[in-house]
């Protein structure tokens, strides 16, 4: 049996998944925000509700907001901040008594859709987070791609390419989170589409209200719509021209619009080098799941 955790902002999430992917048992608590050792005592009683419920022992993986730090053993990078400068793994290890694996939540998600999902059976499987933020994860051979400094698939945070006039505008006009000015997630993140609109109609809506209206005939959805299409199209052929994957997964609230599947291939052929672009783009199949189901395929079948 695997154990996967979702350790989320708002909630943490367990699941026990048999050898075959069955799902055994499920549960979700509050995140004790702001509490380290509240967190750690969640997470425990969430392994034991699991044991307990199907009678097993099960190996543990975990999906975290950050990544543990390959030169000091710490969280970093955690936007949940009191996981930061933590010896995360260490001391679950110790709670549990047992080793266990802990990787980016947007890795576990890829590594859910590289073993049983949209992206089963391809050796390079990308899958991109478009939802609150953006990002990304590489799963290689059933891996996840992690780097030597702990930030592989870190997409979101870097510039968006070939940027427009108006793009430039938005820009120059208002920073990153981050502190830098012009990351990909202000321009292809769903908060950055509803930016966008907001911009250009002067009222905000949520993302599928502005699909909507789109689809209503509404000029001023449309444009932003075709904007968010065109940033993501480029923004990914940037990311495919370096990795070059075997299939391309979306995840997020974003993943549900359906044109993006049409019209953000077409627009890629402008930007890849080349011009030649035929990569699968693929729906996320287990959707909110994933994450927490690639948390517990850290452990591979053959363990």
């Amino acid at each position: 049996m695997r154990i996967g955790i979702d350790l989320g902002g708002t909630k943490i999430e367990v699941i026990a998944l048999s050898d075959q992917g069955e799902e055994l048992f499920r549960k979700r608590v509050a995140t004790p925000k702001g509490s380290y050792p509240d967190t750690l005592q969640a997470i425990k009683g969430l392994v034991d509700d699991a044991e307990a419920a199907t009678g097993q022992t099960g190996t543990v993986g975990m999906g975290i907001p950050g990544t543990i730090s390959p030169f000091t053993g710490k969280v970093k990078n955690a936007n949940s901040t009191w996981l930061n400068g933590q010896y995360l793994d260490k001391d679950l290890e110790k709670l549990l008594g047992r080793e266990i694996r802990i990787a980016n939540d947007a890795n576990c998600m890829t590594v859910s859709e590289a073993t049983d999902g949209a992206g089963a059976g391809k050796n390079i499987v990308l899958a991109l987070i478009l939802g609150t933020g953006c990002g990304s994860g590489i799963v290689i051979n059933g891996k996840p791609h992690n780097g030597g400094n702990g930030i592989g698939g870190e997409w979101g945070h870097n510039p968006l390419p070939w940027a427009d006039t108006e793009e430039k505008a938005v820009m120059d006009a208002t920073p990153c989170h981050c502190g830098r000015a012009g990351c990909i997630e202000q321009f292809v993140s769903g908060t950055g589409f509803c930016d966008d609109y907001e911009r250009r109609a002067g009222i905000r809506l949520k993302g599928d209200e502005i699909v909507k209206l789109a689809e209503q005939g509404d000029p001023i959805a449309e444009q932003s719509l075709q904007a968010y299409e065109r940033r993501l199209a480029k923004s990914l052929a940037a990311y495919v021209n370096v990795l070059d994957p075997d299939v391309i997964v979306f995840a997020g609230g974003v993943c549900n619009i359906e044109r993006l599947y049409t019209n953000v291939p077409r627009l890629m052929n402008d930007y890849i080098f080349g011009r030649e672009f035929q990569t699968p783009i693929k729906k996320a199949m287990h959707g909110d799941s994933s994450g927490v189901r690639g948390a517990a395929w850290l452990w591979p079948l053959e363990k």
